[in-house]
């Protein structure tokens, strides 16, 4: 950013110059000014490619890597794979499950949480009324020759990168266009198509026209059971399974609030044009929390804890140009109100020490606030974790919203069920309170099987419901109608009382906070932050740095020779760590002590364990670090507790050199 930038200023240099050449109300500009600036264009140009064929470079190798070391690579690849599907293999299934499970401790564990575990395949009902049927959609544009399709706000984000690299514009004209960048998916369809147009943008390939944006709805259809009456979508999200067990939840909890419930599990997309990998796919793992807390009182008990810890917030204002981030305090967000509330900082914060815990680098995340225009439609204020990445700069990883209690109140108007939670009042009230009893002795008569039915909707009336009731009523009949079916109350059936009562609780609709981390994302984002290179020509190696917290494969076992019964104490080693649930890769090939070392450091395997001709002797094995080089000499009892430490972030390799000094073959 700061090379293009340097660029975009010696651009516009020139471009200042040559209009004082043209104009003759103007002295000639010195040449030595001229040639200067000619020179600092050319150098700034060189530095900016050179850093992005180095940034090409290394996304490349990671990409390879990744396929080459079956991370992941492309779903039903033997037939020519299919766009926005992807396998995870053996160390990327693994990565994902050590993931999974630091963020079930960190998140999960940590805060009591209450995890739900629900199906993908959700009614259309359900999603008509979380309003995803009517605004879960991606403004889509066409080749208007070929039909290809492609996202709009993608293509111009992509197109304005182009410019931005190529050092043809000023440095006003970037600022603009990176402010149009910024806010390219809350445009408009006519705003899109403006912009569009503006820039001259044609389709990719063939330089053809496009269409005007028109939105394309990202759910996928299906119909549950053979008949075909009972439409429903693979889910868009994990959300809307724990809002509809709400009342559950509450009561597990014992009624207690605030709480939160977590679920990890599969949502469905169907992208337009996924063209990146992990970053953009149609089928992904999300992990996805709702904390349920009073909307008069989003305090929360444990923000003394982290109200200190600083973080590059970009709030909605600053979103223009070159979107310059703040680097304060939670506390002091929270306190001038650039975040709206505690709890909604407090989980940014948390977000943020895992993130960084799982070797994301500081400098290269930071939490950008949603435009006003862009928030999702149950969202009243939404933060998203951003993570820089090479190739695709700012992607975002995990979203932060406070749904307020939109999702609870229409869901409870939709079904007519309670989705209420209480509290203490801090004195009690009198309360007048009107109530719809049902008279079950004439109802079961009137309505059989459905009494029941018509009880629990009876019962969970609010109080304005029940007062229309009444008047209906009053005119002799009414007409009521409960699971598409249609149901005539008499007078006789229900009884109407108001009467005052003396509470000491209310009641109320919570709001949400929601955190909704995307995997995928995360895992290709700790993997780009991973890789780095070392040595050049032949002697260039590819280094994983993958924190062992999460690293697939925790140890490896390796045999400085085959000979001499070296294998039997590889495999006890093997043994004494398998047992303690520690994962590890036993090589006793043939393979040198250095290349052994070399294939390990390249799929992140954070420690390494040699067996060597002394281990028979002294009963000892040599413990290398992955990223220092450094090695210790260890007895082979401790070493399941010192691993085992050194991946709970217990414990530090460099307390152990100094513990034990380091070992030097």
């Amino acid at each position: 950013d700061a090379a293009l930038s340097r660029l975009a200023d010696a651009t516009q240099a020139i471009k200042a110059l040559a209009i004082q050449q043209k104009d003759t109300a103007q002295p000639n500009p010195d040449p030595k000014a001229v040639s200067d600036a000619k020179k600092f264009e050319k150098k700034a140009k060189k530095e900016a490619e050179k850093l992005l064929k180095a940034q090409k470079a290394i996304k490349d190798e990671l990409e390879d890597l990744m396929k080459r070391r079956f991370f992941v690579v492309p779903s039903f690849e033997i037939y020519g794979g299919v766009a926005g599907l992807y396998d995870f293999g053996p160390p990327g299934s693994a990565l994902k499950d050590q993931f999974l499970n630091f963020w079930k401790r960190h998140f999960v564990i940590y805060e009591d949480m209450l995890e739900l575990t629900s199906v993908c395949v959700t009614p259309h009902k359900v999603l008509e009324t979380s309003g995803h049927v009517a605004k879960f959609a991606d403004y889509m544009v066409k080749d208007v020759k070929e039909g290809n399709c492609f996202r709009a706000d993608k293509l111009l984000e992509n197109h304005i990168e182009k410019l931005i690299e190529s050092g043809k514009v000023s440095k006003e004209r970037r600022a603009e266009l990176l402010t149009i960048a910024a806010n390219a998916d809350a445009f408009s369809a006519k705003e899109l198509h403006g912009k569009l147009l503006e820039l001259g943008i044609k389709a990719p390939g063939t330089g053809n026209d496009l269409t005007e944006p028109f939105p394309f709805n990202l759910m996928f259809g299906t119909q549950i059971g053979p008949t075909g009456a009972n439409p429903g979508f693979l889910r868009p999200e994990t959300a809307q399974s724990i809002f509809v067990n709400f009342k559950r939840l509450l009561d597990y909890n014992r009624d207690r609030m605030p709480f939160a419930a977590a679920q990890i599990g599969l949502a469905f997309r169907n992208e337009i044009s996924p063209r990146a990998g992990l970053l953009r796919v149609r089928e992904f793992l999300q992990a996805e929390i709702e904390h349920f807390v009073d909307p008069k009182d989003k305090s929360h008990q444990r923000f003394k804890d982290i109200k200190e810890v600083k973080a590059y917030l970009l709030p909605r204002e600053n979103q223009v140009g070159e979107s310059k981030c703040l680097y304060i305090t939670f506390g002091e967000a929270v306190e001038k109100k650039i975040i709206d509330n505690e709890t909604l900082a407090y989980f940014l914060a948390r977000t943020q020490i895992f993130l960084h815990s799982c070797g994301i680098v500081p400098k290269k995340l930071r939490f950008r606030q949603h435009l006003s225009n862009e928030m999702a439609h149950y969202a009243c204020d939404c933060w998203d974790a951003e993570i820089f990445l090479r190739g695709y700069r700012w992607v975002e990883v995990a979203g932060h919203a406070d749904r307020s209690a939109y999702d609870l109140n229409v869901h409870s108007k939709a079904t007519n069920t309670n989705l209420q939670a209480r509290a203490l009042l801090d004195k009690p009230k009198v309360v007048q309170v009107v109530e719809a009893n049902p008279v079950m002795k004439v109802l079961g008569k009137a309505f059989k099987k459905d009494a029941k039915l018509v009880k629990t909707y009876l019962s969970g009336l609010e109080e304005g419901k029940v007062l229309d009731l009444e008047k209906e009523l009053a005119g002799g009949s009414a007409q009521i109608k409960i699971e598409e079916k249609e149901f005539k109350l008499l007078p006789e059936h229900v009884e109407i009382k108001k009467f005052e009562r003396k509470e000491h609780t209310y009641s109320f609709t919570p709001s949400v906070i929601e955190p909704s981390f995307g995997v995928g994302r995360i895992i290709y984002s700790i993997l780009d932050h991973a890789i780095s290179q070392v040595g050049s020509g032949k002697e260039k190696r590819t280094i994983l740095k993958l924190p062992a917290i999460i690293a697939p494969i925790k140890a490896g076992i390796f045999t400085v020779t085959t000979k001499d019964g070296l294998s039997s104490i590889a495999t006890r080693v093997r043994q004494m760590l398998v047992e303690e649930g520690i994962a590890v890769q036993n090589d006793i090939s043939t393979t040198s002590i250095g290349r052994k070392y070399a294939k390990a450091d390249e799929v992140g395997i954070p420690f390494g364990i040699a067996v060597d001709a002394d281990s028979k002797t002294d009963n000892c094995v040599t413990i290398r670090d992955r990223d220092s080089w450094k090695q210790i000499r260890v007895k082979i009892d401790s070493v399941p507790e010192i691993i085992r430490n050194l991946c709970r972030n217990k414990l530090k390799f460099e307390e152990l050199v100094k513990k034990f000094g380091e070992f030097k073959a």
